[in-house]
């Protein structure tokens, strides 16, 4: 069982910048894929990105490419999220969360069964 607790999220302006931290705890960290999640009210939760134990296969949502950058640090047990260019639609609660790493099935940012409680971030116009 994984432990994941979020921290870093905040409001900002358009245009601004934020970075999201996730200590995670409990299990052999560096067996697990690592990804972010997001979900905005009203809206389903959408997987943002997603990387893989050594950091060697990094997946994102096509609403972020270019923008956000994830990124881990296996010795500090700590996942990042560094999101530039923030817009608006940005806005929610973003998730921590982890699964077992499986070869075959990667990491992309999908069905990941630990998840952290959340921080929430708001982007204005």
């Amino acid at each position: 069982q994984v432990q994941l607790v979020e921290s870093g999220g905040g409001s900002v302006q358009a245009g601004g910048s934020l970075r999201l931290s996730c200590a995670a705890s409990g299990a052999t960290y560096d067996g697990y894929c690592l990804g972010w999640f997001r979900q905005a009210p009203g809206k389903e939760r959408e997987g943002v990105a997603g990387i893989s134990p050594q950091g060697g296969d990094i997946r994102y949502a096509d609403s972020v490419k270019g923008r956000f950058t994830i990124s881990r640090d296996n010795a500090k047990n700590t996942l990042y999220l560094q999101m530039n260019s923030l817009k608006p639609e940005d806005s929610a609660m973003y998730f921590c969360a982890a699964k077992k790493y499986r070869a075959l099935v990667g990491c992309a940012p999908s069905a990941f069964p630990f998840m952290g409680q959340g921080t929430q971030v708001t982007v204005s116009s």
